[in-house]
């Protein structure tokens, strides 16, 4: 699963056809209920809004209820999991603009941050799926990146840990992302949620420089 990955920044939008340029700040990296923008199409119009990375925020999980992650939903139960199948069935889906996303690599014995983007170095979208909440402020987006089975991958069979299911985030090809928008029916968007040519990505380990012992990481950030 992805918890950790590099939005697009905006100099990088020019990648993403007649999406607006985000007008809003965010993180280098993201991590679980960190703000990025995600794409969208609107009343037949294409927006780029500000979202929280995780379906359900941790601050609208009920009080007494075990934390749980939803920064990946996957593909075989999305239809299932009360979490998502509100958001597919509406059809609420996204893109999310990137440039890298992270996954630990245990090849050495140890798990090692690796960074995974395309072999082109440009950035490119992930599937997703948004949602709604009703806030003091006003309404709030959040959204999760769909996964689907990587046993047999040749590249994203090479990390998590061992003897774990291998699971890799939905790349979407730029030709597709208008149809994947515009999917009609679940059916229609569930012919999307295939693995992305490993000939076509590129991976290189980066691990997180050693953190100063008095420094304690962010709400939801990996020490990995």
């Amino acid at each position: 699963m992805c918890t950790n990955y590099e939005p697009a920044q905006a100099d990088l939008f020019g990648a993403f056809t007649d999406f607006p340029v985000p007008n809003f700040d965010y993180p280098r990296e993201t991590y679980k209920d960190y703000l990025a923008p995600i794409l969208r199409m609107r009343n037949d119009e294409r927006s780029t809004d500000p979202a929280s990375f995780a379906m359900v925020p941790r601050k609208h999980i009920p009080p007494g209820v075990k934390l749980f992650d939803t920064m990946n939903a996957r593909a075989e139960t999305i239809g299932e999991k009360r979490s998502y199948s509100g958001a597919w069935k509406k059809l609420q889906l996204c893109l999310i603009p990137c440039s890298a996303f992270y996954e630990p690599n245990y090849e050495t014995g140890k798990p090692v941050r690796w960074s995974i983007g395309m072999a082109s170095g440009r950035p490119f979208a992930i599937a997703g799926l948004w949602r709604e909440w009703q806030e003091a402020e006003g309404t709030a987006l959040s959204f999760t990146m769909l996964t689907v089975n990587a046993d047999n991958h040749p590249l994203m069979k090479r990390f998590h840990k061992p003897g774990a299911e291998k699971r890799s985030v939905v790349v979407l090809r730029p030709e597709e992302y208008d149809d994947w928008l515009g999917s009609r029916t679940v059916d229609e968007a569930r012919s999307f949620l295939n693995l992305f040519p490993a000939d076509d990505m590129a991976a290189v380990a980066a691990p997180k420089p050693p953190r100063d012992r008095s420094e304690k990481p962010s709400d939801g950030e990996s020490l990995i």
